[in-house]
């Protein structure tokens, strides 16, 4: 075996087997682990994707927030165990893979457009029917002989009056 294959392996075992997904310009909660002395509690970082870097292991991504008129950014390792969750607060609609220009932002300047419908609602497949009976059409065809004979009664009113 060679060098690259064994630490291929070790990373391999380390990656997280679920990985929540966002994308840059989202707004995200990151929920991270503190711990402090023997006392563990979760801390949560809200801000703005603004750009995501490398593969596997040392992935990583950049999070931008505004706090107290204080721009802040954080870079958290996607794969750490400290990451206990990333729950995408709302989707964010860009056209650039690195948003570098909301560092010197404040106040409405630093928005970005929400994207409405989703990442869902766009990637929805239409899922053709699993029978192919046709017998609902036969049902269908029958039906306006029904609407014209309940529709008969109220010309016959309309006519008498």
């Amino acid at each position: 075996m060679s060098k690259a294959s064994v630490i291929q392996k070790l990373e391999k075992s380390q990656l997280k087997a679920k990985v929540d997904e966002f994308a840059i310009g989202d707004t995200v909660r990151v929920h991270t682990r503190i711990i402090e002395g023997e006392k563990e509690r979760i801390q949560i970082f809200t801000g703005t994707v603004i750009a995501r870097k490398g593969t596997g292991l040392s992935e990583t991504f950049s999070i931008h927030r505004v706090a107290y008129g204080e721009g802040m950014e954080r870079v958290f390792p996607l794969h750490s165990p400290r990451i206990s969750k990333i729950e995408v607060v709302k989707e964010g609609k860009v056209r650039r893979a690195k948003l570098y220009y909301l560092r010197g932002t404040t106040g409405k300047a630093s928005k970005v457009k929400r994207r409405h419908g989703g990442r869902k609602a766009e990637e929805q497949i239409y899922i053709e029917p699993t029978t192919n009976d046709y017998s609902d059409i036969a049902n269908i065809q029958t039906k306006p002989n029904a609407i014209e004979t309940a529709s008969a009664p109220m010309s016959a009113e309309r006519a008498t009056t």
